[in-house]
């Protein structure tokens, strides 16, 4: 904790951003973030360095990627979040988007995404930022990219109010079109035992020459497997019954969810649609 007390005021002292000088003690609060040591966060806010942070961003230097790496870790933390429009970091965040750097652009994408999960209010800001047409350009120019891509849409599902904290569960894919003006994306998250997964999709609408309508949407969808086995029994007039599931609250709760919308095998849980100019 020495080390950290030491990096946060040489830093908050800094009057020159000196990429020498600084690089170890971003090292220094980056090592602390990772290993998950408690209260940095709050830590960091209340040092007064984030305006220092932006200015790092905002410098192209070897010091921008390692404090965008700095900056998406500690968005994490809603104490640090509610702090990053007023000290120039989001700001900063948007700028970098337009970069060339594909480790770079994945940090800031990722901070994105996390700056404004559970927020409304730093959902709009962004939108009003412009952050959307941005996020579409990024990910249209490094599809390839795999954690690049997963990042971009993340930060599209939460700019939409999806709030998902963990992209990680989120495995995406890419759909195919004969129609070149369309791009489709689907993000599956199973949950227990495959009966029920619930799916993502994001479209990317081409309706004029760098101009794009982008919709988000969540659905929910039940497996053949299951489906099968309730028209089996409806066919027998006979209901279903989960009496046997009592030991396992949680999956009896999906399973009566999804057969309450079997009949569709498509359940529209939220969807979101933005206009964007790329």
């Amino acid at each position: 904790m020495d080390s950290l007390s030491s990096a946060l005021g040489a830093i908050s002292v800094t009057t020159e951003l000196v990429v020498e000088e600084l690089e170890p003690h971003i090292e220094t609060l980056l090592t602390a973030v990772v290993k998950k040591k408690s209260s940095i966060a709050e830590q960091v806010v209340e040092s007064g360095i984030l305006p220092v942070l932006a200015q790092a961003l905002r410098r192209k230097s070897t010091l921008t990627v390692q404090t965008a790496r700095l900056v998406a870790e500690l968005s994490k933390e809603a104490c640090f979040r509610d702090s990053c429009f007023e000290t120039g970091i989001v700001s900063a965040l948007l700028t970098l988007l337009l970069s060339e750097n594909q480790e770079l652009l994945l940090h800031v994408s990722r901070a994105i995404g996390r700056i404004c999960c559970n927020s409304n209010l730093q959902q709009d800001r962004l939108l009003r930022l412009g952050a959307v047409p941005r996020l579409v350009s990024v990910l249209l120019q490094y599809c390839e990219n795999e954690a690049l891509l997963s990042s971009c849409l993340l930060a599209l599902c939460n700019l939409a109010g999806m709030d998902e904290e963990d992209g990680s569960t989120l495995v995406w894919e890419k759909r195919g079109h004969s129609d070149e003006d369309m791009h489709v994306f689907h993000g599956t998250s199973q949950h227990s035992f495959g009966f029920v997964s619930t799916v993502t999709v994001i479209r990317l609408n081409q309706w004029s020459q760098g101009q794009y309508s982008v919709s988000v949407e969540v659905v929910q969808k039940c497996s053949t497997l299951l489906k099968k086995e309730h028209n089996r029994r409806q066919t027998e007039r006979r209901l279903l019954s989960f009496t046997c599931l009592g030991f396992f609250p949680k999956f009896y709760k999906i399973i009566k969810h999804s057969v309450r919308n079997i009949a569709k095998n498509r359940s529209r849980l939220k969807s979101t649609l933005f206009h964007t100019f790329l």
